[in-house]
């Protein structure tokens, strides 16, 4: 099983102790995310990927035309 652990902001991180997470597919550190939004006939999508390799990171789910 995979133990999940949350990062808290609350303590004192120095700037040397924060890491930027690293895509699954180039396995370089995201430094910035390409986001696209896509539209379709019930609502709209966005999709996210990675600058660097431009793979595929994630879809958000469908809002429709009710939900703005």
């Amino acid at each position: 099983m995979i133990k999940l652990e949350e990062q808290a902001e609350e303590k004192a991180l120095q700037p040397s102790d924060i890491k930027n997470p690293i895509c699954p597919f180039c396995l370089k550190e995201i430094q910035k995310i390409y986001m696209r939004e896509i539209k379709g006939y019930l609502g709209k999508r966005y999709l996210y990927y990675c600058s660097d390799c431009l793979k595929v990171l994630g879809l958000s789910h469908r809002k429709g035309f009710w939900m703005g």
